[in-house]
C-alpha cells in the first residue's frame, strides 16, 4: 500500500488470494463525508495545489469468515481511473489476517495532498478496533519505484509513517520488502494540515461566509464603477472645456493677426 500515481506498487499487507473468491464484489460506498484539501505551495513535482473539496465514501460488511471496509475518494467534476482513489481492507477471521487491496498499491489523484495517508489511516483505525492481534504478511516491493530515488523515498516514508518496517536486501535499495507484523503495531496518522473533515454545519458556515464575501465584493465593485463613471464624466467635461479654450485661443490669435495686418 503506497501513495503513488502512475507507477503501481505492491501493498505491504497484501497476500495471495487468487484462489479465493471474495464476497461482496458489488459493494459501493454508502456513507459519505466532505474533505477539505488545504491550499499548499506549488510543488516542483506535482504542480499547483489550490484549495479543493472532495468526497470520502465508505461501506462496511461483516460475516463469520470475513470483514470488509471499502473506501473511495471522489473528485467533483473530474474522473479518475478505476484503480485510483480506492482502498479495500479485508479481514480473514479464520487465518486471523488483514490485507489491503488493490494488491498493486494505493494510487491517488491528486498526488501530494494527503489523500493516501488519510485512506491508509482510516483503514488501519478500522482494523485495529477489533482485530489488533491479527497479522499482516510481509511482501516484496515493486522494483520499478526504486529506479527513481524520489519515488522510492516517498514510498518508504509513506509506509514507515504507518508503522510498516521497510527493509532492503541490497545496498542499491532495489530489492525492498515489508516485514510481516501485527495490525496493532500499525499507526493510523495522517497530515491534518493537508486534509481535514468538513462537517455539514461547518460547510454551511463556509458557504454563508463565501456568500457574504461575494456580496461585499459586489458593493465594493459597484462603488468602484460609480467612481469610474464619475471620472469619465469629469474627463468629458474637462475635454469640452479644453476644446473651448483651444477654439477661443485660435479665434483670439486669428483676430489679433487680422487687426495687425489691417492697420
Amino acid at each position: 500500500m503506497t501513495d503513488t500515481q502512475n507507477s503501481p506498487d505492491t501493498s505491504p499487507a497484501a497476500t495471495a488470494t487468487d484462489a479465493v473468491e471474495l464476497p461482496w464484489p458489488d459493494v459501493q460506498p454508502e456513507h459519505h463525508s466532505m474533505l477539505r484539501l488545504a491550499p499548499l505551495k506549488t510543488d516542483r513535482a506535482t504542480g499547483g495545489r489550490p484549495l479543493r473539496f472532495v468526497e470520502f465514501g465508505y461501506a462496511e460488511r461483516n460475516n463469520h469468515e470475513r470483514s470488509l471496509l471499502r473506501m473511495s475518494i471522489t473528485l467533483p467534476g473530474q474522473r479518475v481511473r478505476k484503480e485510483q482513489n480506492h482502498l479495500d481492507v479485508w479481514v480473514d477471521h479464520e487465518a486471523r489476517r488483514v490485507h489491503f487491496e488493490p494488491a498493486n498499491g494505493l494510487q491517488v489523484e491528486p498526488m501530494n495532498r494527503g489523500i493516501g495517508r488519510f485512506l491508509a489511516a482510516q483503514g488501519i483505525t478500522w482494523a485495529k478496533k477489533k482485530w489488533s492481534s491479527y497479522t499482516f504478511d510481509g511482501v516484496d516491493l515493486n522494483n520499478k519505484d526504486a529506479l527513481n530515488e524520489d519515488t522510492r523515498l516517498r514510498r518508504d516514508h509513506f509506509l514507515r509513517v504507518h508503522g510498516f518496517d521497510v527493509i532492503y536486501a541490497d545496498a542499491q535499495h532495489l530489492k525492498g520488502s515489508v516485514k510481516a507484523g501485527k495490525v496493532g503495531d500499525l499507526l493510523a496518522d495522517w497530515n491534518a494540515e493537508k486534509l481535514q473533515f468538513v462537517e455539514i454545519l461547518e460547510a454551511a458556515q463556509m458557504l454563508q461566509q463565501a456568500e457574504q464575501n461575494l456580496a461585499e465584493q459586489e458593493v465594493k465593485l459597484q462603488k468602484q464603477e460609480e467612481k469610474v463613471s464619475q471620472y469619465k464624466r469629469e474627463d468629458t467635461g474637462l475635454r469640452f472645456t479644453i476644446t473651448c479654450l483651444v477654439a477661443f485661443s485660435v479665434f483670439q490669435a486669428g483676430l489679433l493677426i487680422w487687426i495687425a495686418t489691417h492697420r
